[in-house]
């Protein structure tokens, strides 16, 4: 049996370990709120943009025969058999966040076994997913180690760059993102996003086209757009990822200084069993002593 300064040095460092978890329940609280309200504004936008982009590419022709006749002029527009896939896969750089992680490695595992008959090469953002997969000797185009927290434009910008380079440089034939999607404080949805080739008749609308009238030809907006669609879905992807992550992380260090809590009374009531122990152990042997006088 332990003895009572067992008991109450550990008592001592569950209630530090609640502490710790406490506070970083608040920070994560913090930066959701932020991280939050710029996924809410920007989803708008993103959804817009695919929607203006499907209206150039009708007004260009019918998006299957301008993507055909443009993929000479626009790389981007390119279609070939998926042989080699890029895969970007958006993680957290620490952990503590529940099961965010471990289920965005286990849904690339997945993808990549999915996708056996074609070369993968992997894009890693994010120190647990860059971890994960270079222990397991994966094929890495590039990693994206400490990004800031309020995931500037400019960074998801240079990692699309880079992956639309090698798409013009037909080195790969698709690019795929997975990442996890805010959907509420308690709920977190597993996504994975087709990027390229661009499928420019998805966003289209069922109701009649709106006629608009264009300054510049539609081919040559096509042009300017295709890049910028590209780059927002990375960054709408890492917006969704950054505030995915604080949301798993307040909810498991919520549920972590509970499990404290419970911890903390049931060795608070075991200390006072034992204590109690003690002291009639004690009245026992002074009451046996004075009767043996």
């Amino acid at each position: 049996m332990p003895s009572l300064i067992d008991i109450r040095r550990r008592i001592r460092s569950v209630r530090n370990t609640q502490q710790i978890t406490k506070a970083m329940k608040m920070v994560s609280a913090a930066k959701l709120r932020r991280a939050q309200d710029r996924v809410i504004a920007a989803r708008p936008y993103s959804a817009l943009l695919r929607q203006v982009l499907a209206d150039v590419a009708a007004a260009a022709g019918s998006p299957g025969a301008a993507q055909e006749a443009d993929s000479e002029a626009n790389p981007l527009l390119a279609r070939r058999p998926e042989q080699r896939i890029l895969l970007t896969l958006v993680t957290a750089d620490k952990g503590l966040a529940g099961a965010f992680n471990s289920n965005l490695n286990k849904g690339a595992l997945q993808f990549i076994d999915e996708h056996k008959g074609a070369s993968m090469t992997l894009e890693l953002v994010g120190r647990k997913g860059r971890d994960f997969f270079r222990k397991r000797g994966a094929k890495i185009a590039g990693e994206q180690i400490g990004l800031p927290a309020q995931v500037p434009y400019s960074e998801a910008a240079a990692i699309a760059q880079s992956a639309m380079d090698l798409y013009r440089r037909e080195e790969i034939d698709a690019i795929y993102l997975l990442y996890n999607e805010f959907k509420s404080v308690m709920s977190q949805r597993f996504t994975v996003r087709k990027v390229l080739p661009i499928d420019l008749s998805a966003g289209r609308e069922e109701a009649a086209p709106v006629p608009y009238i264009f300054e510049q030809p539609p081919e040559a907006m096509l042009n300017d757009l295709l890049p910028r669609y590209v780059e927002m879905e990375f960054y709408e992807a890492l917006l969704e990822s950054t505030a995915a992550e604080h949301a798993a992380r307040m909810t498991a260090m919520d549920a972590a200084t509970s499990n404290a809590s419970e911890m903390i009374d049931k060795l608070t009531l075991h200390l006072n069993r034992v204590r109690q122990a003690s002291i009639t152990k004690e009245i026992i042997e002074v009451v046996s002593g004075a009767a043996a006088q």
